[in-house]
């Protein structure tokens, strides 16, 4: 197998890609499928350092708009990712990768809080580090959080693994003339809304120039061919 190009990753993951076929919650399929592609990335040398959404479990936003306090909803959407965040953690130890997660909401009992340098020295000595409790605060997303804790670390890419191939101009899903997007702009796609992730998540790559690579998570080895250099899914980088 040929080196990496990328040695240090930052991947988002929706709660959604854990589901599987389920309507909801963790499928053990799923997230066995996915722990062992994590563990291939680690097995060649790169940093892995994961962002996992709530959506499987609860959004807060959509609670929110039946009638839930929004910041409450918010914070159990937090819990929601750390639930997920112990299930990878679980099926990354049975492969036996070391792991550690660590959230931006205090539950110590459980794992660890989140500070920067030791996330770093967590990477650096092999673990992979799942990034718990989005941002820590109301309103942000963990679009959000996965650009800032990228922008943190110093990840040389930042992966969204998303259910379809990429960036398009509507969902493929629903509209089958939704043209493809192989490469943009993060100006782009702000001025053009395409809900490749959130504006605030955007932006943060934007002024950082940091990458950002979008692709299919259920396609198997897509993850090991982008770091591996290939050009699959979508890429935004910043404008010249």
């Amino acid at each position: 197998m040929s080196a990496p190009k990328y040695t240090r990753i930052l991947l988002k993951l929706s709660g959604e890609a854990l589901m599987g076929e389920q309507g909801s919650g963790i499928d053990p399929q799923t997230i066995k499928r996915l722990a062992h592609e994590i563990n291939d990335l680690c097995r060649i040398g790169v940093q892995v350092g994961l962002v996992i959404g709530g959506g499987n479990i609860i959004r807060g936003s959509e609670k929110a708009s039946e009638g839930l306090d929004r910041v409450t909803g918010d914070y159990m959407g937090m819990l929601a990712t750390v639930l997920n965040a112990l299930a990878m953690q679980d099926a990354l130890e049975k492969l036996g990768q070391p792991v550690r997660v660590m959230s931006a909401l205090k539950i110590n009992q459980v794992c660890e809080d989140y500070i920067r340098r030791r996330a770093v020295r967590h990477l650096e000595k092999g673990r992979v580090v799942v990034f718990a409790a989005g941002t820590g605060n109301p309103f942000f997303t963990t679009d959000s959080a996965a650009s800032l804790r990228a922008i943190e670390i110093n990840a040389e890419l930042l992966i969204k693994a998303t259910k379809v191939e990429g960036v398009y101009s509507a969902d493929p899903l629903k509209d089958p003339k939704a043209r493809f997007y192989s490469r943009l702009t993060y100006d782009e796609a702000l001025d053009q809304r395409l809900n490749v992730m959130d504006a605030t998540a955007l932006v943060l790559c934007r002024d950082h120039n940091m990458p950002l690579r979008v692709m299919n998570v259920f396609e198997p080895g897509a993850v090991m061919r982008v770091v591996l250099g290939e050009d699959i899914g979508s890429l935004i980088e910043t404008g010249k």
